[in-house]
């Protein structure tokens, strides 16, 4: 018997009962599927002249989610955005979903059956069907894998690598705030020690509590980006800008000018960065996981894309320029001096 298999048997969970109810709670008929889950793998049908996209996503008790502050829906609804989020930011359409759980000793049935709730409550408004995947046990916490299969129009996949010097630089959304959202449920559960003097409104606090919690992948922006060939390279901000503007420059070869006076900030964001003393721009480079997109894309088309956007609704901010590889990235303060970009997204191994 194989290590894996002994951990198997003494798990609490009896899994073929559980894949059987998973089955049932998320089938969903989808001509594509010709078979999901059930078989040792699933079967659908290619569909011609679309590209595939595909990506994985693993999550580690501890690193990326703690119990204490999330619940187990919580974390299945921004473990299934960090993955839509990825194709968003290659402007494709995602289809389906796999995955695999290793569940610890004190994992139930209902840990599971809610982790799965929340990661299909956010999947189902895009069509994702669930395929498949895997469970075992674990010794040492939850690990959580998935991946997403997607498509695209051929040609017109969002890469890191198209940004151009002349380029403009824009950002969705507000970001910072899923730090802030964050950092007030580690307050809050004793994790770290709020200042004495720290006010903040219940309505700022449950929308930053909620962007963290529940984020939203852009998933319409992004698709729009690609179907009118805007955008001249994408990425989503999920470690932080800071960190996630550098991959674009080093595949695009480029550097950067960010206007860090510029960066779309919410209310309830600066309202808790006064409340604890701390600098909203700085927590808005440092902190990711808001899954806003970062794009790129030319001057001439910057009167056509504002307007686009504002007809769709879609909040977009230009925040810098694109720069030739040898000036670097800086980050231009509200005097107008540059400085070096330095990196405080968050780093695996650091």
């Amino acid at each position: 018997m194989t290590p894996t298999a002994r951990l198997k048997s003494r798990s609490p969970i009896h899994e073929f009962d559980l894949i059987r109810t998973l089955q049932q709670r998320h089938r969903r008929t989808d001509p594509s599927v010709i078979r999901g889950i059930g078989d040792d793998a699933a079967v659908v049908t290619s569909q011609a002249r679309r590209w595939s996209l595909l990506t994985t996503d693993l999550l580690t008790e501890g690193i990326h989610f703690d119990l204490r502050t999330a619940t187990m829906a919580d974390i299945g609804f921004r473990a299934a955005v960090a993955n839509l989020s990825d194709i968003a930011a290659m402007g494709g359409t995602p289809q389906y979903l796999l995955v695999s759980l290793a569940i610890p000793r004190t994992g139930t049935r209902q840990h599971v059956l809610q982790f799965y709730k929340g990661m299909m409550t956010a999947c189902r408004p895009y069509h994702v069907t669930l395929i498949g995947g895997d469970t075992s046990a674990s010794a040492n916490g939850w690990f959580i894998g998935l991946t997403l299969v997607g498509t695209t129009t051929p040609h017109k996949a969002l890469l890191r690598s198209g940004a151009r010097a002349g380029d403009l630089l824009y950002l969705t959304g507000t970001i910072g705030d899923a730090e802030a959202g964050l950092r007030l449920l580690n307050e809050q559960f004793g994790k770290t020690r709020p200042p004495h003097t720290a006010k903040l409104s219940a309505r700022y606090r449950q929308f930053l509590v909620k962007r963290h919690l529940r984020p939203t992948a852009r998933l319409a922006e992004g698709q729009w980006l690609s179907a009118h060939r805007f955008a001249t390279s994408a990425i989503d901000v999920s470690d932080g800008l800071s960190g996630d503007l550098r991959h674009i420059c080093q595949e695009s070869h480029v550097g950067a000018d960010l206007d860090v006076g510029s960066l779309p900030l919410s209310l309830a964001c600066r309202a808790y960065a006064a409340s604890r003393r701390l600098d909203p721009v700085a927590l808005a480079l440092a902190g990711g996981e808001d899954y806003e997109l970062l794009f790129t894309l030319s001057p001439r088309h910057r009167s056509e894309v504002e307007r686009a956007a504002k007809l769709r609704q879609f909040c977009i901010t230009c925040i810098g320029t694109i720069r030739p590889a040898q000036q670097g990235i800086q980050a231009i303060g509200q005097d107008g001096t540059k400085r070096p970009l330095p990196n405080s997204s968050y780093q695996h191994f650091r």
